[in-house]
């Protein structure tokens, strides 16, 4: 196997000379920078990464933690999160935690070990199970919740559900069910709230029959619509929690014969792309999923490079998008 010691000899440059080239080329000539490079590949010198990463103190990677993997908004969290990295020459390895505590406790442990240098978990904070921030090692949520008691991103849940539930009460719906996340979910958390807050300011009394857990997925959105459908009286609106549900519901609410909106109005959120072409285009809540995850992923490098030491937030603006999944209640909705 070839060697530093082999590369130098070829190049005719010391060790030092050679380490420095492949671990801080701004500070080599240009004229041994090209020597270093020809000896190289002529030798096909394959340097010892980990050995590299001991001697600078960093991995050059970061961990993302994703409670659903197959999750579209995700991926797009993701996406912009590698955008970042690569661009500060950085790694990113996904680790699918499935909701796990004991996944999570092995991909911080990474960053325990210097295997890798912070994390991103796009699950939000919760107080009774979180491993961040105890452990002391950098990290940022992505994603996130209200009351996150380390660096965070998100946009404001709860005001976004106020502002797509009052818009239905505006176009007539008093009667409004919920296909929400799990309960102890903080986004379903704080979206039921807006949801409360829009009934309350506009004098409509809280029905918790009209909440139907759901768990963010296709089928609980299908299951959830047959509930609705089989209540005495139905309601004429529905807020789901995530686009995937809203669509499932559609379907399930055009299987038993409606019709979307002229019997009930359906709204989700997240703005998913095929929300767009689904028929009916579905009205919904856009988040900037990948300018979430390009901040994140600022976030955390400033806070491996030193450059910040404070805990922050950030909260982006969320858009409402009107589409024609909902109208105006009339007495052939009820």
């Amino acid at each position: 196997m070839t060697t530093i010691r082999d590369v130098a000899k070829e190049a005719g440059l010391s060790t030092g000379t050679i380490s420095k080239a492949l671990s801080h080329p701004e500070r080599v000539s240009k004229k041994n920078l090209e020597k270093v490079e020809a000896a190289i590949q002529k030798l096909n010198y394959k340097p010892n990464m980990l050995a590299q990463k001991f001697r600078s103190k960093t991995a050059n990677t970061i961990v993302v933690m994703v409670p659903d993997i197959a999750n579209l908004f995700f991926a797009k969290v993701i996406s912009g999160i590698e955008s970042v990295a690569q661009r500060a020459g950085y790694n990113v390895l996904l680790g699918d935690t499935r909701d796990s505590s004991k996944k999570e406790k092995d991909f911080i442990r990474m960053v325990e070990t210097r295997l890798a240098d912070g994390v991103i978990n796009l699950r939000p904070y919760k107080e009774n199970d979180s491993l961040l921030p105890k452990t002391g090692v950098f990290a940022v949520s992505a994603s996130s919740c209200e009351g996150t008691p380390y660096s965070s991103v998100r946009i404001d849940n709860a005001g976004a559900a106020n502002k797509v539930v009052s818009h239905l009460i505006q176009q007539g719906h008093t009667r409004i069910g919920v296909i929400s996340g799990l309960h102890e979910n903080p986004h379903t958390r704080d979206r039921l709230k807006g949801y409360m807050q829009a009934l309350s300011s506009h004098g409509i009394e809280f029905d918790e029959s009209l909440v139907i857990e759901g768990d963010f997925n296709y089928w609980s959105g299908i299951s959830a619509a047959e509930q609705f459908y089989n209540m005495k009286n139905c309601p004429s609106a529905v807020f789901c929690m995530n686009d995937e549900m809203a669509i499932a519901a559609m379907k399930g609410f055009i299987d038993k014969g409606l019709q979307i909106p002229q019997d009930i109005s359906i709204t989700g959120f997240d703005d998913m792309d095929v929300s767009k072409y689904v028929v009916p285009t579905l009205t919904t809540v856009a988040q900037p999923a990948e300018k979430i995850g390009e901040k994140s992923a600022e976030m955390l490098l400033d806070m491996i490079q030193g450059k910040v030491t404070e805990t922050k937030e950030y909260v982006f603006p969320y858009e409402f998008i009107i589409r024609e999944s909902t109208t105006r209640y009339t007495e052939k909705a009820k």
